[in-house]
């Protein structure tokens, strides 16, 4: 019987040895993966913070990069009781776990919360809100839009079904306009004039939009709205294509020029001949991989580490589980 007991100790002992540690609560967002730069998880921070101040709700984002095996469900809830998330008495917490390398997340909900963020609207939250950015690779947007829905949910102001149809309408939205414009008999001669003014216009845009670092990214998103409207109106449906074309083509183009030493030195000699005013930025190595973001995210950790701490909340397991 002893020699049982000191086996089970020694086993017991043994796996928690080798169980995956809780992070420090060092914010309202710990990400361990460094999947946000310091601007976004300066303003989760602050949205986490100010509904805090408001309701006394604690919601608290985790992102690892593995549970090592650990099951997921067990895991987010060691995490939930460890950081005490939520107001003594009140158990008003919620702990949004993602687990990157995994591809798996969970919505914790403690006790006092979980009448409002019921283990449905968890799962509905999960899968129309995160998922479908995460499977595009919009990790942030995800993000935000999960914790917009989570706390829309404790304010009762979210309706899954009316997110639904707003998708839906800004989905078909650019393809009603795509078939209302081609539709249109616009004059052969209105269609080549307006044609040759924007390609004279957007042609230098574009250009520098390649060879450029910084502003060049800044130019890629911002010129999308007018590969998106402009070749419609003058060439019809098929200047839809536009659209597709520019964004495939420009990303290659520019993770050519930005992050190949073959494609530096051509951006280098294209960038003189555009004449850009940022002609020393690739020379700076302002396409060194992210050392800005970094650096800003570890001063930010630090200046937030020990601002944040648990209220003595509990969890009972309620909330749902998801992957992408």
């Amino acid at each position: 019987m002893k020699l049982f007991i000191i086996f089970l100790f020694f086993i017991l002992n043994f796996t928690s040895i080798f169980s995956l540690d809780v992070p420090y609560l060092s914010g309202r967002v710990v990400d361990e993966v460094g999947l946000l730069d310091s601007v976004e998880k300066e303003n989760l921070e602050k949205k986490l913070k100010d509904h805090e101040f408001k309701t006394s709700n604690q919601v608290a984002v985790l992102i690892i990069p593995t549970l090592d095996g650990e099951i997921l469900e067990q895991y987010s809830i060691k995490v939930a009781e460890t950081w005490k998330l939520g107001q003594k008495g009140k158990d008003n917490g919620v702990l949004l776990l993602i687990v990157k390398n995994d591809r798996k997340l969970r919505i914790e909900v403690g006790y006092g919360l979980e009448g409002k963020l019921t283990d449905l609207l968890c799962s509905r939250i999960i899968n129309n809100e995160i998922v479908p950015e995460f499977k595009k690779g919009k990790f942030t947007r995800g993000i935000e839009n999960g914790i917009d829905a989570i706390l829309s949910s404790i304010e009762g102001t979210y309706d899954p079904e009316e997110r639904a149809k707003e998708k839906e309408s800004a989905k078909n939205l650019y393809f009603s306009f795509l078939e209302s414009v081609g539709e249109a008999n616009l004059p052969i001669f209105f269609r080549l004039f307006f044609g040759v003014i924007f390609f004279i216009v957007i042609t230098p845009f574009t250009l520098l939009t390649a060879v450029t670092p910084y502003v060049g990214w800044f130019l890629y998103f911002f010129l999308i709205p007018f590969y998106a409207t402009f070749p419609v109106v003058i060439f019809g449906k098929w200047g839809g294509l536009f659209l597709p074309v520019y964004v495939f083509l420009m990303f290659i183009i520019k993770i050519f020029f930005g992050f190949t030493s073959k494609g530096k030195k051509i951006a280098k000699k294209l960038e003189k001949k555009v004449g850009s005013s940022g002609s020393g930025s690739y020379s700076s190595g302002s396409y060194s991989s992210g050392s800005g973001s970094s650096g800003g995210y570890s001063s930010y950790s630090s200046g937030s580490s020990g601002g944040f701490s648990g209220g003595g909340g509990s969890f009972g397991g309620g909330g749902s589980s998801g992957s992408w």
